[in-house]
């Protein structure tokens, strides 16, 4: 189960470039909040605490409880880490997009795929491990969300693969899309040969509700 994270962020009621750039010269991160069938709300954060959090990020999504404080009162929204926008040279957070979650229903997300083992047709046989999925999505409720899909190699001899219809997902985990799919694949060390056009899936479409428009720059 993914770990959920709490974090403290304010609304804000302005969205404009001026506006953006005096947040973060105070130290804050602008952000917004969209989803479950509620209005968007924007907000900012502590930078110390978006980076904080993001340590401890081992996926593409994270879970996280944010308390949101409107100036009056203090109410707690669960949503996922949808986006995290970089500057391009310097290591600060720009922008986050959340997307809001209900606890009661089953949500979309990309999980990480970690491998561990030796897998004996690379270790005796001189093969070699190609992971063609490096994130699966799956479907569950926000509390089974699991932090990494951990796959046993060490049993895989060359030629053999493992294909998302053979994950042993948590209980109240499922995949989405094609179980055919190719997930990774002990390759033969001297054949040179590259995954055919069928083991090189292009990741599911997630569908996502479109963000607000706002100028994150």
């Amino acid at each position: 189960m993914a770990k959920q994270i709490k974090l403290a962020a304010q609304t804000r009621s302005g969205a404009g470039r001026t506006e953006v750039k005096k947040l973060r010269a105070e130290g804050k991160v602008p952000a917004v909040i969209y989803g479950a069938n509620q209005p968007s709300i924007n907000l900012q954060l502590g930078a110390r605490d978006v980076v904080e959090v993001l340590k401890h990020s081992t996926g593409e999504q994270m879970l996280v409880e944010l308390e949101i404080n409107d100036g009056a009162s203090v109410s707690n929204r669960l949503a996922l880490i949808q986006e995290v926008q970089h500057h391009a040279v310097r290591s600060i957070v720009l922008h986050v997009d959340f997307h809001a979650v209900s606890a009661d229903q089953k949500l979309h997300a990309h999980v990480t795929v970690e491998t561990h083992g030796d897998a004996v047709g690379v270790k005796t046989y001189g093969g070699r491990l190609d992971v063609l999925l490096h994130s699966i999505e799956v479907e569950c409720l926000p509390k089974d969300l699991p932090e990494l899909i951990t796959i046993d190699v060490s049993a895989l001899n060359v030629g053999e693969a493992i294909h998302l219809r053979d994950l042993h997902l948590p209980e109240g985990v499922s995949y989405r899309g094609d179980g055919e799919l190719t997930v990774l694949r002990i390759a033969g060390a001297s054949t040179g040969e590259e995954p055919a056009a069928a083991d090189r899936p292009s990741q599911p479409e997630v569908l996502r509700e479109k963000k607000p428009a706002e100028d994150k720059k």
